[in-house]
C-alpha cells in the first residue's frame, strides 16, 4: 500500500483528499499546512509520496519541493497545468495533478506503483 503525506493550506482540501485516497487504497500517514511542517513530516514519516499544493497561502510549493529530499513529490493545484507548465517540468517532482483529478490510481501511476 502506498503511503502519502498531504500538504495543503486548506483543511477542507486535506480532509477531502484524505477521504478520496484512503477509500482508494492509499494510506494517508500525515497532513501539513505549511512548507516547514511538510519538510519535518516528510523526514519523520518517510511516506512513499508527498502531495504538495503549489500555492501554500503565499508560500511556493516549488520552493518546498526543493527542500524535501528522497521522496517522490506530486504537485497539486486548482489551476491547470498550463498555468505552471515550465515550472513543473523544471521542478524535482514526479508530476502534477489537478485537484479535481486526484485519485489513488493517478498517484500510483505518477510514482510508478501499480499495487492497490
Amino acid at each position: 500500500m502506498v503511503s502519502c503525506l498531504i500538504v495543503d493550506d486548506s483543511p477542507r482540501f486535506r480532509a477531502a483528499a484524505a477521504s478520496v485516497l484512503t477509500a482508494q487504497g492509499v494510506m494517508v500517514t500525515g497532513e501539513a499546512a505549511t512548507g516547514a511542517e511538510a519538510v519535518t513530516l516528510a523526514g519523520q514519516l518517510h511516506p512513499d509520496v508527498v502531495l504538495l499544493d503549489i500555492d501554500l497561502n503565499g508560500e511556493s510549493g516549488f520552493d518546498v519541493a526543493r527542500r524535501i529530499v528522497g521522496v517522490p513529490i506530486i504537485l497539486v493545484s486548482a489551476r491547470a497545468y498550463d498555468a505552471y507548465g515550465e515550472l513543473v517540468d523544471a521542478a524535482p517532482v514526479a508530476g502534477f495533478l489537478h485537484k479535481s483529478a486526484l485519485s489513488g490510481d493517478a498517484v500510483r501511476q505518477l510514482i510508478g506503483r501499480s499495487e492497490t
